[in-house]
């Protein structure tokens, strides 16, 4: 197949790329600063630049591809959430995706598939009971953001393009993300729970995200929206226990919600709420877990 991939220099497109090479696929990766992209050398993969914003000479590589992956996004956690940054945040989604659309709605020959990154946060972070792909928005700033992100992508429809929307978890793997941060105070005997601990993880390893977008690349009767965390949800509680007898570490030292409201401000709820998310759409099309359990995921990522 010929794969379009945006936003593939990151912690979750950069493995991407490397097995849709591996699997002699050929991948087009859109950057913004293709000179600063540091991925395998393929003859099957072309870096080129756009600046995820307007139409250039990037899209007449849309033209005639199979499939795209928008994985743009700045990193959510990455700064508190201010006016200016909660624009940027949006901004960095919807800018690459109408580019894309745009794009698409411009080729001759058109992709057969669009698939286009969100989170579990759609769902809000308050609330009781399983969370499936049916469940309505929840409330707040990251649920409204992919709202619209999933909105902008969904417009692909129109082209009669397959959309899968991926409502990604926290994304566990130890060169990144929330487990590289979350280590060394574990390591340094003052990790543990945050906020109540009552609340949901809704974690999923990081090769079962990949293994997850290759999927939707071939299942042609997956559509929509897909959440993308493990069939075996735990609290926060759970987890921090888990990891800390995973490194041989006490998991004991609480960070109440009071002092994450004042350290992150609004963004403190990504972390003090939680959703016990359930993949049912993934496990109704037949996907399997690599690592459906905390316990298996852990073993091989410490």
């Amino acid at each position: 197949m010929k794969i379009i991939v945006a936003g593939g220099s990151g912690f979750i497109g950069s493995e991407l790329i490397r097995r849709l090479v591996d699997a002699k696929h050929d991948v087009v990766l859109l950057s913004r600063n293709p000179g600063a992209v540091r991925l395998l050398e393929s003859a099957s993969l072309k870096i080129v630049r756009w600046d995820g914003k307007t139409i250039g000479s990037w899209s007449q590589f849309i033209d005639g591809a199979d499939a795209v992956v928008n994985l743009s996004g700045e990193n959510i956690a990455a700064k508190r959430w201010s006016d200016l940054q909660k624009t940027r945040l949006i901004n960095s989604r919807i800018d690459p995706t109408r580019a894309i659309l745009q794009s698409i709605n411009k080729s001759a020959k058109k992709p057969g598939v669009l698939i286009n990154a969100s989170a579990v946060g759609y769902y809000g972070n308050f609330g009781d009971g399983d969370v499936t792909e049916t469940q309505a928005k929840g409330e707040g700033f990251l649920s409204d953001l992919c709202e619209q992100w999933e909105r902008e992508a969904l417009s692909a429809e129109k082209h009669r393009l397959r959309v899968v929307l991926l409502r990604i978890g926290i994304v566990l793997e130890p060169s990144g993300g929330a487990l590289k941060k979350m280590l060394l105070p574990f390591k340094l005997f003052i990790g543990g729970p945050l906020g109540s601990g009552k609340q949901w993880f809704p974690w999923i390893h990081r090769e079962d995200v990949i293994n997850i977008i290759l999927f939707a690349l071939e299942k042609q009767s997956l559509s929509g929206a897909v959440n993308v965390a493990s069939p075996s949800p735990v609290t926060m509680n759970e987890f921090s226990s888990l990891l800390g007898k995973a490194i041989g570490r006490h998991s004991w030292i609480r960070v109440p919600s009071f002092m994450l409201k004042l350290m992150l401000g609004e963004m403190s709820e990504m972390l003090i709420g939680g959703r016990r998310i359930i993949p049912k759409k993934l496990v109704d099309h037949g996907f399997v877990f690599k690592y459906p359990t905390l316990d298996e995921a852990l073993s091989v990522l410490i």
